[in-house]
C-alpha cells in the first residue's frame, strides 16, 4: 500500500487557524506547529498499525478499516470514528466526544508526499509530510 512506510512532517498549511478552531491554547497551538511529528505506517488487509512520535508523545495506533475507534488528539481532545479506504484515499470521519462535532481527516499520496487534510467546522488545514 502506498501509505506504508515512515513519514516525517515537512510543512503545514492554515494548521494555526485550524488548531484555533478546534479551541487549542495559543501556547499549545505555538509548539504543535513544530512538533517534528513522524508516523510510521503499516497495512496489513484492512488492519492499520501508525505508530506516531513527536515532541509531545509517542503512541501506537491500531485501526481497521471501518471500525469504529476512540482516539485522543495530543491537546487530550478525544475522539470516536473509523477510517475508510476511499480510492487512493483513507478517509477519517470522527466526533469530538466533548462537544459532538465533526473532525474529518484525508491523508492521499500526491507527488510523493502524504498530504493529510483536516476539516473542522469549516476550516480546512494540512499537514504535508515527507517519506523517509
Amino acid at each position: 500500500m502506498a501509505f506504508d512506510g515512515t513519514w516525517k512532517v515537512d510543512r503545514n498549511e492554515n494548521y494555526e487557524k485550524f488548531m484555533e478552531k478546534m479551541g487549542i491554547n495559543v501556547v499549545k497551538r505555538k509548539l504543535a506547529a513544530h512538533d517534528n511529528l513522524k508516523l510510521i505506517i503499516t497495512q496489513e488487509g484492512n488492519k492499520f498499525t501508525v505508530k506516531e512520535s513527536s515532541t509531545f508523545r509517542s503512541i501506537e495506533i491500531i485501526f481497521e478499516l471501518g471500525v469504529t475507534f476512540n482516539y485522543s488528539l495530543a491537546d487530550g481532545t478525544e475522539l470516536s470514528g473509523a477510517w475508510t479506504l476511499e480510492g487512493d484515499k483513507l478517509v477519517g470521519k470522527f466526533k469530538r466526544l466533548d462537544n459532538g462535532n465533526e473532525l474529518n481527516t484525508v491523508r492521499e499520496i500526491i507527488g510523493g508526499e502524504m498530504v493529510q487534510t483536516y476539516t473542522y467546522e469549516g476550516v480546512e488545514a494540512k499537514r504535508i509530510f515527507k517519506k523517509e
